[in-house]
C-alpha cells in the first residue's frame, strides 16, 4: 500500500493571518501534486518569542484562525493535513494557559486527531541561547496514535523525539509511521536531528516524516530545517535542506512489515525492573 506525502517547509512569522494565507496555498499545492495528506511543521501559525505580544493572538481551538483555515481547505481540496502544531489557548476564558498542539485534519475537513506536546523545551544551550517552553506553555499527559486510513500515526512534536519511550509507546499502540514536527534551533539541528530521526525510525521499524521551520523569522530565531522523510531501515528518503515549499514522496508501507520481519525489535522488547541503588 502506498501514500503520496506532501512535507511542508516554513518559516512562520509572527502574524497568523498570514501564515494561514500560507497554509492554504501550500494544502492547495499539495492536493495538486497528488498528495493523500499535508505534514506541515511544529507552530505552523506564528513563530513569536515574545510572550506579550503572542498572547495578543492567540486563540482558542474554536477561534483559531489558522486551524479554521487550514479545515477549510482540506475539505475543499479533499486531502487529509497533519499540522505540526499551534500554539492554542487552553482554556477560552485563560490567555495565559496555552497548550502546543499538533492536528489530524481529514480530507472532509474534521478534526481526526489531537495531541499536546508531552517534553517541553527548557534547556541552556549557551550565551543567548536560553529556552524556556513551560514558562508558557502546559505540556500533555496522553499519547496519541491516530488513524489515517488503513495507517496509524503516532503523534509527536520537536523536543518529545529526544524521549525514546514515547515512540516505544506509539509503537506498542500500533504506530507504523511517526509524525515529528520540528522548529529546531540550528545548533542542535546541526549537531542532532538527523540522527535522532534516523534513530526514532530504526528502533520503531516505522517512517518517520518530519516537517520543521527553515531560516531566518521574524521574531529573532533561526531554525534549522531540513524538513526529512526516513524509511524504517534508517534510510534518509527525501531531505528538503534550506528550501522553503513543499517535497513529496510516495512511501510504501509494506516497508515497515519487512523491516519489523528482519529485526523484530517491537515483538522482541521485554518489560524490566529499575536498577537497584548498591549499598
Amino acid at each position: 500500500m502506498q501514500k503520496r506525502i506532501a512535507l511542508c517547509q516554513m518559516c512562520s512569522g509572527i502574524d497568523p493571518i498570514d501564515n494561514a494565507a500560507k497554509l492554504r496555498a501550500y494544502i492547495r499545492d499539495a492536493q495538486a501534486g497528488g498528495a493523500d495528506i499535508l505534514f506541515t511543521p511544529e507552530m505552523t501559525g506564528m513563530m513569536d518569542r515574545d510572550r506579550m505580544r503572542a498572547k495578543a493572538t492567540i486563540r482558542s481551538e474554536a477561534d483559531d484562525i489558522v486551524l479554521k483555515a487550514a479545515c477549510e481547505a482540506a475539505a475543499a481540496a479533499n486531502i487529509s493535513v497533519l499540522i505540526g502544531s499551534l500554539a492554542i489557548r487552553h482554556l477560552a476564558d485563560d490567555e495565559d494557559l496555552w497548550v502546543n498542539r499538533s492536528y489530524l485534519i481529514d480530507q472532509n475537513g474534521k478534526i481526526a486527531a489531537k495531541y499536546d506536546k508531552i517534553h517541553l523545551f527548557d534547556v541552556d544551550l549557551g550565551p543567548g541561547q536560553s529556552y524556556r517552553e513551560s514558562t508558557a506553555f502546559q505540556g500533555g499527559q496522553q499519547a496519541v496514535v491516530a488513524r489515517f486510513g488503513e495507517t496509524n500515526i503516532g503523534l509527536s512534536v520537536c523536543y518529545d523525539i529526544r524521549f525514546a519511550s514515547l515512540y516505544t509507546s506509539l509503537t506498542n499502540a500500533g504506530a507504523n509511521i511517526l509524525s515529528i514536527p520540528a522548529a529546531f534551533t540550528v545548533p542542535t539541528g546541526r549537531a542532532h536531528w538527523e540522527i535522532l530521526l534516523r534513530a526514532r525510525a530504526i528502533e520503531s521499524g516505522a517512517f518517520v516524516i518530519a516537517a520543521a521551520q527553515c531560516g531566518d523569522h521574524d521574531d529573532g530565531r533561526s531554525t534549522h530545517g531540513h524538513s526529512m522523510i526516513v524509511d524504517p531501515w534508517g534510510n534518509v528518503m527525501l531531505d528538503m535542506e534550506r528550501e522553503i515549499g513543499l517535497g513529496f514522496f510516495d512511501i510504501d508501507l509494506s516497508a515497515v512489515a519487512q523491516a519489523r520481519l528482519r529485526i523484530p525489535a517491537i515483538a522482541n522488547r521485554r518489560t524490566f525492573l529499575d536498577p537497584q541503588e548498591r549499598p
